[in-house]
């Protein structure tokens, strides 16, 4: 059986967004797990030394626990799921297959240049996702697209002020170098991976429940070692995703 190929022309936007959500929604969690770690981690190790060191002042190693915040950061973790803003978008500022799956190749160039310039990646996370998706499909459309739409109707289907998207528009593209290009291999070789991706979730699903009701299962044995079926699906599609996002290092 042929592998599964992405047709810039032909496949449905609102497809690719719904796979590019499921992506980016994995991507933002796993993160989001990591960040609070990290803080945890951190604030134990200034318990410790405030213990420790009793003259020594407070505010100061307080500062430490805090991320490295960027201009896309929310006080808050928005209410919308980032599948219903990508579909917003595209009902209000719709744009093609391109201008969505250049996202990926744009947040992988502001992760390396951040690990370049200041020895740590440009984390993505629940946080920041919403003010990046708005601001790089702004920028992406009016390179991509001869019809674009203005900064003030983005902000309002993106939910924040022109003022503050004017601003987000001009860092995004400092992160990127100020370079959108993007090759039609780079794009084609993006949209492949999300099918493939999307097609072994698909047939691990459709295994996992072949062998979930497999008689011989409930015959022999009082439990499977299988889990579940989220945790396979994990286990199945880490390594595939990894790839995805390492397509262009």
């Amino acid at each position: 059986m042929h592998p599964p190929t992405f047709d810039l022309s032909l496949y449905p936007t609102m497809e690719t967004i719904r796979l590019l959500a499921s992506l980016l929604e994995r991507m933002t969690a796993a993160n989001d797990q990591i960040n609070a770690a990290s803080v945890a981690g951190r604030k134990g190790d200034i318990r410790r030394t405030v213990s420790a060191s009793p003259l020594s002042s407070h505010q100061k190693p307080l500062a430490a626990v805090t991320h490295a915040y960027t201009r896309f950061h929310a006080h808050s973790i928005p209410s919308i799921d980032i599948f219903s803003y990508l579909a917003r978008i595209l009902k209000y500022c719709p744009c093609a297959n391109e201008c969505f799956l250049s996202l990926l190749v744009y947040f992988d160039r502001m992760s390396k240049q951040a690990l370049a310039t200041t020895g740590r990646p440009f984390a993505i996370d629940s946080y920041n996702i919403h003010r990046l998706i708005i601001a790089g499909v702004m920028v992406s459309s009016k390179f991509f697209s001869d019809v674009f739409y203005t900064n003030t109707r983005y902000a309002k289907v993106g939910g924040l002020p022109a003022s503050e998207l004017n601003i987000l528009e001009l860092e995004f593209l400092k992160l990127n170098g100020f370079n959108l290009a993007v090759s039609i291999v780079d794009l084609q070789r993006y949209g492949d991976q999300l099918v493939k991706v999307a097609h072994m979730e698909q047939e691990m699903r459709k295994t996992l429940e072949k062998v979930s009701y497999s008689p011989s299962l409930f015959r022999h044995g009082r439990s499977t070692s299988l889990g579940s079926l989220a945790y396979m699906d994990n286990l199945q599609n880490d390594a595939a995703i990894d790839r995805l996002c390492d397509l262009t290092s």
